[in-house]
């Protein structure tokens, strides 16, 4: 009977850690929120005006060179939906402006496309 307990005990420790091992939403090196997106990390910086950028990296937090990849945002600022889309803007920044001034802190999801053709989804 010991035995058996202290099998199961064993054994669901790795299952403790699995949380530990999923990425929460974080603060990001450019002061925007980063979360995961597919096998990226995406940040997106909005500052209260209509200006968003949104910054690529790897699992690894390496800079992802922005050069040939796409997004749609979808944000929602006062219970509406604002579309816009995100280019290239040098480095590993995706740039765009918003038809409304965009809060820190906004909710919402950008989609990404890499050049390869797949793409990715960032929720905010």
């Amino acid at each position: 009977m010991i035995f058996r307990r202290l099998l199961l005990a064993v054994l669901s420790l790795p299952l403790l850690a699995l949380p530990a091992l999923a990425h929460e939403p974080g603060a990001g090196a450019n002061g925007g929120v980063r979360v995961d997106a597919g096998h990226y990390h995406a940040e997106l910086l909005a500052d209260g005006t209509p200006a968003v950028s949104l910054y690529l990296s790897d699992g690894a937090d390496k800079p992802v060179a922005a050069d040939g990849f796409k997004a749609n945002a979808i944000l929602v600022v006062d219970g509406k939906a604002q579309r816009f889309a995100l280019s290239p803007a040098g480095g590993n920044r995706l740039a765009g402006t918003a038809p409304v001034a965009i809060p820190k802190g906004v909710k919402g999801v950008v989609q990404i496309s890499a050049p390869d053709g797949a793409s990715a989804q960032a929720k905010y």
